[in-house]
């Protein structure tokens, strides 16, 4: 196989001109990882793959995939790697897994991940593994293609089900969680994304997803609440917000899961 251009620049052109500090931050990150242990690629995928990125608030989802195995050597690097960019603008929403050659197949495997200031292990979901099919953006080497197996319809399907079911729908019924935005953000748009999914065969956008909330019933107050918060409008105070996205989200999960699961 053939190895890309090394460097992110390319596909940095992608970005929103608005951008730049994600830009420089992602340099830097590859220019690290580069100096050991060797990436044979990293991808983004998420907000910043999929063109709905809103520097400051989307997170950076990355995924690197390493040349050899993850020994204890590999984690102190890779942790002395995040402890240098700390500093650095964005740095909190900058989230990487790292997988290798000999694991990348394993949908099931927990990899080596940081995120929230910390290491710790997660799986590599069948959405993330579809999403980067689908419009994965190359910041190193091989493209997603090329060392990572496709995502059947029907595992995507049969994921995407189970999450609504076993996290979100059990989530509903925790009352103190929906004071927070993060939950009411993506509780509602997690659905969304969820019903396209399933009802369409498709990946949507954060906008999309939006956008088809009025159709499925969704509060329409707290859909607008959540996109002028997402998209830096003066944000308007919905009383019981929460409530109303609980109210919605319970019958909608399990209608959801009536009909596909």
């Amino acid at each position: 196989m053939t190895r890309s251009d090394p460097t992110p620049t390319a596909a940095l052109r992608a970005l929103p001109d608005s951008a730049d500090a994600t830009a420089a931050l992602l340099r830097r990150f590859v220019d690290g990882l580069r100096g050991g242990p060797d990436p044979l690629a990293v991808w983004a995928h998420g907000s910043l793959g999929g063109g709905d990125y809103q520097e400051g608030r989307s997170d950076l989802d990355l995924i690197a995939v390493l040349d050899g195995p993850i020994t204890a050597g590999t984690v102190w690097r890779l942790a002395r790697l995040h402890a240098r960019l700390r500093h650095e603008p964005l740095a909190d929403l900058l989230h990487c897994t790292y997988l290798t050659a000999d694991t990348v197949s394993d949908p099931g495997r927990r990899h080596l991940t940081w995120a929230h200031g910390r290491l710790f292990r997660r799986t590599v979901t069948p959405v993330t593994r579809r999403e980067l099919h689908t419009f994965g953006l190359v910041l190193h080497g091989e493209p997603p293609e090329a060392l990572l197996p496709p995502v059947q319809d029907i595992d995507l399907a049969a994921f995407v089900v189970r999450d609504q079911r076993d996290f979100w729908r059990p989530a509903v019924d925790r009352a103190h969680l929906w004071q927070r935005d993060v939950w009411v953000d993506l509780g509602l748009l997690t659905h969304a994304r969820a019903t396209a999914t399933l009802r369409d065969g498709r990946l949507i956008s954060k906008r999309e997803a939006l956008e088809l909330l009025p159709e499925l019933g969704a509060p329409r107050e707290v859909v607008e609440d959540v996109r002028r918060r997402r998209y830096r409008e003066p944000a308007r105070v919905v009383p019981r917000r929460g409530e109303l996205t609980r109210a919605f989200l319970g019958p909608a999960i399990d209608d959801l899961v009536r009909t596909y699961g």
